[in-house]
């Protein structure tokens, strides 16, 4: 009996000293993961759970392959079927990974994009107060809470009365319920007032609202999905405090949609296409004539619509935005003409920067799924444009009895304010504008510096191979056979044996790019339940066109849009190539011949 319980004992303690072991280890490599994460970088994140709770997933996937440690730190990378879900519901809700949002957090570090000029600039104190004006509809928690958080931390309290958020009528839960809660965390001053809407009203009845009810000498208009950069706010407060009619603009840069990734934009200036669509221009030859140049102002014949910053009764006194446009569209180019034509001006002020989150389309629509945009432009286009009207309904296509609602009020604004006819908005301020029928404007056109597309830029390659399947003789190649010379758009990729041909042959660039045969880039396509690469025009946005790899024998290749890797269906001929979880082990590793 004795000797049983000595035996039992010994056992015991064997059980409990590897347990202990097992234990200290697991604590080790979670303590280095979270080492990696608070190392990756860019961020500087308030919520170290979230940090935690990732080194928590790694964990319980450690029976898995472990994922190569130049991604383990991504944030968008996709560790499990949770991670999965709020990354595809992102995209269908907001048109952005969600996923990468989350864990990015309320406040990261930016790159200062500007001009070093800008940080030699000297800006008067002003005593002007300022109401930020932010309306959202369905908008991402954590982009918004981060979106408002930017403003607090980069923004002088003494200049900064009040942020106004527009709740136009929201639908989802974390929205309608908590939302305040999740604000006076980190709003510790009570900055942050939010107005809700009773009924949806749409962007620009919203910012209407959100500017009658401010208090500030100067309005703010911001959307929901941004992040201001260094020292934002004082050059556009210096160009409205010396030239009150005047709306002042900042540059936008880049936030992508797939990665979050904050990139300088170049200077351009806003113009318009006879469709009404606004567009980005080069700024004119001669513009930037020396180092002090860069700090600009430029003028600007149209604005992009959602961000800039004007004196609040000059706004009050050209009229607002026209109360009888609907939801979204055209009330950027409305704002631009009326502005100008009744004796203000646009400028883009490029010393304040404010990253933008740019969708590849608009998650919403109207309530009744009318074209607001036709409706809205129809209505500038009758009030503001004269004669020229017809030239954009001929390019629309539209009918002449076609229902814009009444603008009997916005022309007697127009007639109330004095406003020069369109004619001399086109020869004042925009000659460059082709006006068709017209070989000149009437006066001589400045010429702008020529647009090159990306597939005729001198391009930077790295390096050069095909992409083979670990162990196996296979490579990766494009499905299908060339059209005049060209693959088709959209073909799908598959294994092939490995051999010289241009359809294998893959060239990498300076922006992780892997372009085919010097032709198309290798892009990942998002579908419901399977994601796989595909041959797209390369258009250096990088996210779905962007590729990471340890440039060694038997490496993961990484999507950073999709937070996923290359993977084959099966090591034989014809199998098809697709986006798995990086942690999975089979067939996915490659070799770069």
């Amino acid at each position: 009996m004795k000797l049983i319980m000595n035996k039992a004992f010994c056992w015991g303690v064997l059980i409990a000293s590897v347990t202990w072991i097992i234990t200290i280890v697991l604590y080790t490599k979670i303590s280095s993961l979270s080492t990696i994460f608070s190392a990756s970088g860019s961020t500087d994140r308030s919520h170290s759970a979230t940090t935690n709770a990732r080194a928590e997933k790694i964990a319980d996937d450690m029976h898995l392959n472990p994922v190569f440690p130049t991604i383990q730190s991504e944030f968008g990378l996709i560790r499990n079927a949770e991670d999965q879900y709020i990354r595809d519901t992102g995209y269908k809700q907001h048109a952005f990974n969600a996923l990468v949002s989350n864990n990015i957090g309320l406040f990261r570090k930016l790159p200062d994009t500007r001009h070093k000029v800008c940080s030699k600039q000297e800006y008067p104190d002003l005593s002007a107060t300022v109401s930020i004006i932010m309306c959202f509809y369905n908008e991402h928690q954590m982009t918004l809470l981060r979106s408002i958080n930017s403003v607090l931390k980069r923004t002088s309290p003494n200049s900064l009365q009040e942020i106004i958020l527009v709740d136009d009528f929201s639908e989802y839960d974390d929205l309608i319920e908590g939302l305040d809660q999740e604000i006076k965390k980190f709003d510790v001053e009570g900055k942050v007032r939010l107005i809700r809407n009773q009924k949806r009203e749409g962007l620009i009845r919203s910012r209407v609202i959100g500017a009658r009810d401010a208090k500030g000498d100067v309005l703010v208009f911001l959307d929901s999905h941004i992040e201001v950069n260094t020292d934002w706010l004082r050059p556009l407060l210096k160009m409205v405090h010396n030239e009150n009619s005047t709306l002042a603009v900042p540059v936008i840069d880049i936030i992508n949609a797939d990665t979050f990734a904050y990139k300088n934009s170049p200077l351009v200036r806003g113009g318009f296409n006879w469709g009404l669509h606004f567009k980005w221009d080069n700024l004119p030859e001669g513009t930037i004539t020396d180092e002090a140049s860069f700090a600009g102002p430029f003028i600007s014949p149209t604005m992009a619509g959602g961000l800039f910053a004007v004196n609040r009764n000059y706004f009050k006194g050209i009229g607002e935005y026209d109360m009888g446009m609907d939801i979204w569209g055209g009330e950027n180019l409305e704002m631009s003409f009326r502005v100008w034509q009744c004796g203000g001006a646009i400028k883009i002020v490029p010393c304040s920067r404010i990253g933008h989150v740019f969708r590849k389309r608009r998650p919403y629509n109207s309530p009744d799924g009318s074209d607001t945009m036709l409706r809205n432009s129809m209505r500038l286009a009758t009030v503001w444009m004269d004669e020229y009207k017809d030239i954009y309904m001929k390019h629309q296509k539209v009918n002449a009895d076609f229902d814009f609602g009444d603008v009997t009020e916005r022309k007697e604004l127009r007639e109330k304010l004095k406003c020069h006819p369109f004619s001399w908005y086109l020869k004042h301020v925009y000659p460059e504008l082709e006006v068709p029928g017209e070989t000149n404007n009437g006066t001589s056109k400045k010429l702008l510096p020529l647009f090159q597309p990306w597939n005729l830029r001198k391009r930077k390659y790295i390096n050069n191979y095909q992409i083979r399947l670990s162990n196996t003789t296979l490579c990766i190649a494009v499905q299908g056979a060339k059209s005049k010379g060209q693959w088709k758009r959209g073909s799908t990729l598959l294994l092939k044996p490995c051999q010289k041909d241009k359809s294998q042959l893959w060239y990498e660039t300076d922006k992780a790019e892997l372009v085919v045969d010097k032709l198309y880039c290798m892009e990942a396509k998002q579908a419901t339940g399977l994601s796989y690469p595909i041959i797209g025009k390369c258009h250096e946005m990088l996210g779905d066109q962007e590729w990471r790899h340890t440039k060694k024998s038997e490496s993961p290749i990484y999507n950073t849009a999709t937070g996923m890797c290359l993977r084959a269906n099966n090591p034989i001929v014809g199998a098809s190539v697709f986006l798995d979880l990086c942690s999975k082990a089979i067939h996915n590793s490659w070799d770069f011949m």
